[in-house]
């Protein structure tokens, strides 16, 4: 009830299941830590950062871009906002779909924010914490299945019934193709994070790697803790994007998100669920289910 799991197939755009549709719809939350996905992006594209990038960053002594997002690091990203400024992190932001629904006529579904002008904590605060933007978990998905695929953002779709599901059409929004070295610079990150990082709860294993970043801070509510998971896994040719959002108390954390998405990971892997020739799977156990509007209250 104080939860939402997104997962959607990266190659087609299309929405296999979404947890409680209330808090995944909704008009976003702070993307806390996740925001440094864009971060690493924009800081790639422009030219001026790589994976190996190293900055010094606080009293620790230098790091890479490889490690700052495996763990996270707020002054790593603090950096790549103030050296590029608010104008060109918007440009990418509106690209990866920030400020706008990433849903093909989803009802319900609403854009989150993207502020019009730097915030008044500053640009380095928007790049590192997500301050004044809010996304949503379905907006994180469409990230997050532009990277896994390589560039291209697709509408997610949400079909309902087996018959859509079979006359199931993808829909390009747009392609990224420029973004595809770009996305290999960003990996090896994603990667430590479940590794050595932040993530570690997904559960790494050597085979079937997981890419992802968490996020943790607090909702402009000041009382509302959120913990974020985005991420993708790769079997061979096959991947799927799981975006896990949690919110309440003080134990809520984007390392316990991305435990959530782990456990999800290994039940499918259990079940065939990647293998190259998966078991037939029940078109009920397909098709996204509802939760009931009214299970989610924010005050809980």
């Amino acid at each position: 009830m104080n939860g939402s799991v997104v997962v959607v197939e990266p190659s087609s755009g299309r929405i296999l299941s979404m947890v409680n549709q209330k808090l995944a719809l909704q008009n976003g939350f702070q993307p806390c830590s996740t925001v440094k996905i864009l971060a690493s992006v924009a800081g790639v594209m422009e030219g001026e950062y790589t994976r190996d990038k190293v900055l010094r960053v606080g009293g620790r002594g230098g790091m890479d871009m490889t490690e700052a997002l495996a763990r996270s690091n707020n002054p790593y990203f603090a950096s790549i906002g103030k050296k590029l400024g608010y104008e060109t992190i918007s440009r990418y932001a509106k690209l990866l779909g920030f400020g706008e629904t990433a849903g093909l006529n989803i009802p319900g579904e609403q854009p989150g924010i993207w502020p019009d002008k730097e915030v008044s904590s500053g640009i380095g605060m928007m790049t590192s914490f997500g301050d004044g933007i809010a996304l949503t978990p379905l907006q994180l998905a469409s990230i997050l299945t532009t990277v896994a695929n390589g560039g291209t953002m697709y509408y997610l779709q949400y079909p309902r019934s087996q018959a859509e599901i079979e006359n199931f059409v993808p829909q390009v929004r747009r392609r990224l193709e420029k973004f595809a070295p770009v996305i290999e610079e960003i990996r090896p990150g994603m990667q430590g994070a479940i590794n050595f990082g932040s993530a570690r709860r997904a559960g790494y294993e050597e085979h079937e790697p997981i890419f992802g970043k968490t996020g943790t801070c607090t909702h402009f509510d000041h009382k509302t803790h959120l913990g974020w998971f985005g991420s993708f896994n790769e079997v061979g040719d096959r991947k799927l994007v799981v975006v896990v959002l949690l919110t309440g108390g003080k134990l809520v954390s984007g390392p316990v998100a991305s435990g959530v998405a782990g456990n999800l990971f290994r039940k499918l892997n259990e079940g065939r669920y990647f293998a190259s020739n998966p078991a037939p799977v029940a078109s009920s156990s397909v098709v996204a289910s509802d939760a009931a509007p009214s299970a989610y209250s924010p005050e809980n």
